[in-house]
């Protein structure tokens, strides 16, 4: 199926332009022109997601888990139109694309199966006990119910697992919620097709027409006017941490202050430690050159830094991961702005005079190749700038003298989403000693293995303390997600009759 685009935006239903237009940046042929996004158009979206939610909140599982399986229909649908102008607007090859798609109809689905069961619910009763001295206990029930209409903002990086219909959406679709998107910039003529898909299922599903709404592009005041309306309830957000911590403070500055569930930054580290190194170093370091630029290096659980004990192996270990990294060849980023964030944070990094490059490269417009730097932990430890993300295929060796300073160097890290051990049996006890620390900085812990790639699960988490995620207590991956958009209702003494169904 071809889809023409047409540039609009899509609210309550209706496909509706306005005068002032931007266009994308696509890698080859011409640019596309899309309307503007106004803090009116906000407003109207929001209201009617106002509106929807009192049928849509109310719906049963088993017509949103036909609705989330409908909008997977109808986007495998358009699957070589998204293609088409998903590799022309973010320069990621097509069989990224193609994956990244199946990631998020798997989603869709992996939700409606999630809440047929009813599970997410967390039914409760405490049964009355009329007799019980001092005083009666009242019958108790309680359940998990929608929070209202939600606000999305899609990321850059994965222009559909984490955009129009990804994990943030989908997961409040599921909740009950009703979602207003403000789609990404980087690519929306990828999300006006998706956004296309949403629109017919929702169609067939019967489902009013505010349940769901897109807005295009639009300066900052945009996305500051829909995190600021007073009919949001929550805010979802996968981007920077300048931006990030930015929205974060409008949700916490408004007279009802709302949950901002903000993706922002993670340097994810990987520990190397000695027996692992000794036994399979070269291995472990082609294995962290390919992860270190996959897809650019432009993955939220890029691996940047390898800590490893100073010494002969961990020369041999950079030797070979420089080796590794010439090998690749120039890669397109998503946006000219963010080949150009990654050419200043490289800058950052070689201003300190303690960091050694190992290998580097120029970069032109969009096109960028990787670089590896080392640096001695007391350095490291003596410059924050260094423990900061840079969005790309950068990486950092970081040589320590001890086994108490490489303990003392992971209790100075920040949040992370990932943090990886590389070890054999030989390395258990220093393991254990770092585990204890890292499961304090990290929401998803590996072993002998890469954080790059996702897995959507039930235990997946894909958050952390912050500035990896602005709430440590919430996954914006797997069926946990759903959590984020819900909150406890007890019932006390209510007639059957007048109880939600779940709750008879």
């Amino acid at each position: 199926m071809t889809t023409a685009l047409h540039g609009k935006h899509l609210i309550a239903g209706d496909w509706v332009s306005t005068n002032d237009q931007f266009q994308n940046e696509p890698t080859r042929g011409p640019a596309d022109s899309f309307s503007t996004g106004t803090a009116e158009l906000i407003n109207h979206a929001c209201e009617s997601a106002e509106e929807a939610f009192w049928s849509y909140g109310y719906s049963t599982q088993e017509e949103r888990a036909q609705f989330l399986n409908t909008i997977a229909d109808e986007i495998e649908v358009r699957a070589d139109a998204i293609t088409a102008i998903g590799t022309r607007e973010t320069g990621l090859p097509e069989a990224r694309l193609i994956g990244e798609r199946g990631r998020t109809v798997g989603q869709l689905r992996l939700f409606a199966q999630y809440i047929s069961s009813g599970d997410y619910l967390d039914c409760r009763r405490d049964s009355a006990l009329p007799d019980r001295k001092p005083m009666p206990r009242p019958d108790l029930r309680s359940m998990q119910r929608p929070i209202g209409p939600v606000a999305v903002f899609g990321a850059s990086n994965f222009p559909l697992a984490f955009s129009v219909a990804g994990g943030d959406t989908v997961s409040a679709l599921a909740a009950g919620c009703t979602v207003v998107v403000k789609g990404h910039p980087a690519h929306p003529g990828t999300s006006e097709v998706v956004a296309e898909a949403i629109h017919w299922a929702i169609k067939k599903c019967g489902m009013a027409s505010g349940v769901f709404s897109l807005i295009q592009g639009g300066a900052h005041e945009v996305g500051a006017a829909l995190v600021k309306h007073p009919l949001i309830k929550a805010v979802g957000f996968t981007g920077s941490l300048t931006a990030g911590r930015a929205l974060f403070d409008l949700c916490a500055r408004r007279p009802e202050p709302i949950p901002f569930f903000g993706e922002l930054g993670s340097i994810n580290p990987m520990f190397v430690l000695p027996g692992a190194l000794e036994k399979r170093g070269a291995n472990l370091a082609n294995g962290w050159a390919g992860s270190l630029t996959m897809g650019a290096g432009q993955f939220c659980t890029n691996p940047g830094i390898a800590i490893l004990m100073d010494g002969p192996l961990t020369e041999s270990f950079a030797v070979h991961t420089a080796t590794a990294l010439k090998q690749v060849q120039p890669q397109t980023m998503l946006t000219a702005a963010i080949a150009e964030s990654f050419r200043r944070g490289k800058k950052q990094v070689e201003a300190d005079t303690a960091v050694r490059p190992l290998f580097t490269t120029d970069s032109v417009g969009r096109q960028v190749s990787p670089s590896l730097y080392e640096v001695d932990a007391s350095a490291f430890l003596g410059n924050t700038n260094l423990g900061e993300e840079v969005f790309g295929p950068l990486g950092l060796v970081v040589r320590v003298s001890s086994v108490t300073e490489m303990l003392s160097l992971a209790q100075s890290l920040g949040g992370q989403l990932t943090a990886t051990l590389h070890m054999e049996p030989s390395d258990l006890e220093l393991a254990k000693k770092l585990m204890i620390i890292l499961e304090r900085k990290a929401g998803r812990l590996l072993v002998n293995g890469f954080p790059t790639g996702v897995e959507v699960a039930d235990t997946m988490v894909h958050g952390g303390p912050y500035p990896a995620s602005t709430n440590f207590g919430a996954t914006s991956v797997g069926t946990m997600a759903i959590r984020r958009f819900l909150r406890p209702v007890s019932y006390q003494n209510i007639p059957a009759d007048l109880l939600p169904a779940e709750l008879r």
